[in-house]
């Protein structure tokens, strides 16, 4: 399921990260609930708008949290490899996300 690392970066936003993915979680069904109860399109479409934001701005806090650890780390180390392979895990994302 995507890039796989050594490197594992203990955070303390963990805990946070997984409460909003509980709430988007709860969005998620909560969508399926007005599609069941036939509720007006645009109404469930702005609750989908919503759920693609929250969902974003976990994304970044990954990335965020990925650059001030794992790639700190490999430039930290002096390891040019380590260094290359980071670098090209984060070219490889951002490939994948404009396709």
């Amino acid at each position: 399921m995507g890039i796989s690392s050594d490197s594992r970066c203990p955070t303390d936003a963990a805990t946070a990260k997984i409460s909003r993915l509980n709430r988007i979680a709860g969005q998620v069904r909560g969508v399926a609930l007005m599609i069941e109860d036939d509720r007006y399109c645009m109404d469930i479409l702005h609750q989908i708008q919503a759920i693609k934001s929250a969902l974003a701005k976990v994304e970044t806090q990954v990335l965020k949290d990925h650059a001030a650890c794992c790639v700190a780390e490999a430039i930290a180390s002096g390891d040019e490899a380590e260094q290359r392979q980071k670098f090209s895990e984060l070219i490889d994302l951002l490939e994948r996300t404009r396709k």
